[in-house]
This record gives C-alpha cells, sequence and structure tokens, in this order.
C-alpha cells in the first residue's frame, strides 16, 4: 500500500544575486514577516502536510532570529544547502530520509514563491492522489514568445501551444525523487530530473499569482497580493 503522507521541502541556501538587495531573497521582508515565512506557511496551511523542511546553507545565521514557534514542530531547519538549487534539494532529501520513507510524498516548494494559494495546493494534491510518477503546478504560455540571437535581435516566433510556466509545489515519492535528482547533473527544476529518467510528471493548472519574485518589483508586487489576502480574511 502506497503512503499518503505528505511533506514539504523548501531550498533556501541561495544568496539571490538578481534582486539586487544585500539580504538574501528569502529573508527580505513581506509584511513584517520573512518572504521565508509566508512560503513555508503556504504549505502548512494545508494540515495534510506533515512537516516542511528547511534547506538552509550551513552557515545560514538569518534564520534563527525569526520567529517559527507558530508552527510547532512542523517546520524543520536543515544546514546542508549547496551551491545550487539542485544541490540544496538532493541534500534535503537525504537529510530527510531518517524521517520520510521512500513512498512519501515530498512537496518542493520556492522560497521566493509566498502567494501560494490554498485552492492551487489543494487542486495539486487532488490531481496526483493516484497519479504513480507525480506532477508540477504551472500555468499555460499566454505570452508571444521570441528567440533572440546574442545581439537581442529577433530570429522567429516560436509557437506557444502547449507551452508552459512550471511553478512549484513539484510533488514526487521521496524515493523517485531522491533516485532522479541523483543519477542527473545540473537541472533548474525537479521535474527536469524526473523528466530525465524517462517518465512524464503531470501539469496542474496554476495561478499567476503564484509568482516567483526574482527582481525588486515583484517584491512589491507579493506584498499586494498578501495585503489583498489579508484583507479579505
Amino acid at each position: 500500500m502506497t503512503s499518503e503522507r505528505f511533506f514539504g521541502l523548501i531550498p533556501a541556501a541561495g544568496v539571490s544575486e538578481r534582486i539586487g538587495r544585500a539580504t538574501p531573497k528569502q529573508y527580505l521582508p513581506l509584511l513584517g514577516r520573512p518572504m521565508l515565512y509566508h512560503s513555508v506557511s503556504a504549505l502548512l496551511a494545508s494540515d495534510r502536510i506533515d512537516t516542511v523542511f528547511v534547506v538552509l546553507a550551513p552557515a545560514d545565521e538569518e534564520f534563527r532570529r525569526h520567529e517559527w514557534g507558530g508552527f510547532g514542530a512542523r517546520v524543520a531547519p536543515l544546514y546542508c544547502g549547496g551551491a545550487t538549487r539542485h544541490d540544496s534539494v538532493l541534500n534535503g532529501l537525504v537529510a530527510a530520509s531518517s524521517t520520510v520513507q521512500p513512498d512519501d510524498w515530498m512537496l518542493v516548494h520556492d522560497a521566493a514563491r509566498p502567494c501560494l494559494r490554498q485552492c492551487e495546493l489543494q487542486r495539486l494534491l487532488a490531481a496526483l492522489a493516484a497519479d504513480e510518477v507525480g506532477g508540477i503546478l504551472g500555468v499555460p504560455v499566454a505570452d508571444t514568445l521570441k528567440r533572440a540571437d546574442a545581439d537581442g535581435q529577433i530570429q522567429a516566433t516560436e509557437p506557444r501551444e502547449r507551452l508552459w510556466h512550471a511553478q512549484t509545489p513539484q510533488m514526487f515519492r521521496h524515493g523517485l525523487l531522491l533516485q532522479a535528482l541523483s543519477r542527473t547533473g545540473m537541472v533548474t527544476d525537479e521535474a527536469g530530473a524526473i523528466e530525465a529518467l524517462g517518465l512524464k510528471p503531470k501539469l496542474v493548472q496554476g495561478s499567476t499569482m503564484n509568482l516567483k519574485v526574482t527582481f525588486a518589483e515583484d517584491l512589491q508586487l507579493a506584498e499586494t497580493i498578501l495585503a489583498s489576502r489579508a484583507g479579505q480574511s
């Protein structure tokens, strides 16, 4: 019988150079809390998620400066982050092996996606409940896509049919994901490692509001989204 236990894993060991701030992106303030707090909270708002493992850089001193007590024992920091996302997720999966079984579901979520809604999370859980591989949240590409050369001149217009923007969480069995990441080199997301095994993860409809904070202007947009929800509660 396959497991129906669910765990989260958030790689949060990066230095976030593109946002142009001295503070690592995951600790930038949003509504009085670090961005990482909101990403953790989005997963733990579901009572189906047992624990969220937060993979931190070995020398991280910032995590302890913030208040996590409201989550009780459901947040587990792991000081084993690597130089890349691939390394951090792989190290986190290995470190969590003493708690998580191979058939348990692992939901890998970006530290910089603080606006995940419960409706999208529950849609992902429901869509993959009987799936043998797993899958990810995503949204179909709506913009026209241009391929450019090295000088920034348009070479071609690419068809956008059946193209999706990949999001997180990305949800796979712990053992399968550990195997996939152990066998692959650098991949930009967990689904890519699963695909390298010859498997086909499922795409589950997400939302454009589940944005990834990459640049400074994204931070303001994320705060606006979260503030609007706080006003509705």
